[in-house]
């Protein structure tokens, strides 16, 4: 091999390297800055009361079928919650259950009784209601604070606002692509009245508007 065949070949293997390593980079945490870990342990607390019957008005769209209605979620004990979605007549969409590592589906729609619905579903609300999160690293920007803590084989990253303290993002991701986002907004304390569930590779979006009875 000439010497001039043998740089290119060395060329070509470094940029298969670099863009390898490019499409491998997490758009999470592009521009972000490692920090020290402060607290090991991060507390959402958005649905932590259980004297509170969390109400939202709720939209539902899975693969072009829209699903509306009533959403109620409710912190029965510790690691325990129950969620209920009803029509604004009062039929149930579906009735389920977390309790710690538990999962129960006590009624659903035969619509939405399909396997993959059900588990992302699952997986969707436990990202919500999980209130003990373990964090493995932590990064800066000029507007967040961001947790990262391990999900099994994913990551949920945290965006916590730096002047308000506030949680507006939730980011489930892969080791290489984003999976779920949630956007909380019209945050009141303890309790964000508007809340986005976007899916970026399945087609599944849910809103919550928060329904205050005062």
């Amino acid at each position: 091999m000439s010497y001039s065949k043998a740089v290119l070949s060395l060329y070509q293997i470094t940029l298969i390297m670099l863009l390898s390593l490019t499409s491998c980079t997490l758009v999470t945490t592009k521009n972000l800055v490692r920090a020290p870990i402060v607290k090991a342990e991060y507390q959402n607390l958005y649905f932590s009361n259980t004297n509170t019957d969390y109400v939202y008005k709720s939209k539902i769209d899975v693969y072009g079928n829209y699903f509306g209605g009533i959403l109620i979620i409710k912190k029965i004990d510790k690691s325990h919650h129950r969620v209920v979605l009803t029509t604004e007549f009062g039929s149930k969409v579906f009735d389920f259950e977390f309790q710690n590592d538990n999962f129960k589906v006590n009624s659903i729609l035969e619509e939405l009784n399909r396997k993959m619905i059900v588990n992302t579903l699952k997986k969707d609300f436990q990202l919500l209601l999980n209130e003990q999160i373990s964090v493995t690293k932590e990064y800066k920007n000029a507007d967040y604070t961001i947790y990262q803590s391990q999900n099994k084989k994913r990551f949920n990253f945290y965006f916590i606002n730096n002047k308000t303290a506030d949680l507006e993002k939730l980011i489930n991701t892969s080791k290489t692509k984003e999976k779920v986002i949630i956007i909380f907004n019209n945050i009141d304390g303890k309790l964000a009245k508007k809340i986005l569930i976007a899916h970026k590779s399945i087609k599944l979006k849910i809103t919550l508007n928060y329904l205050d009875n005062n």
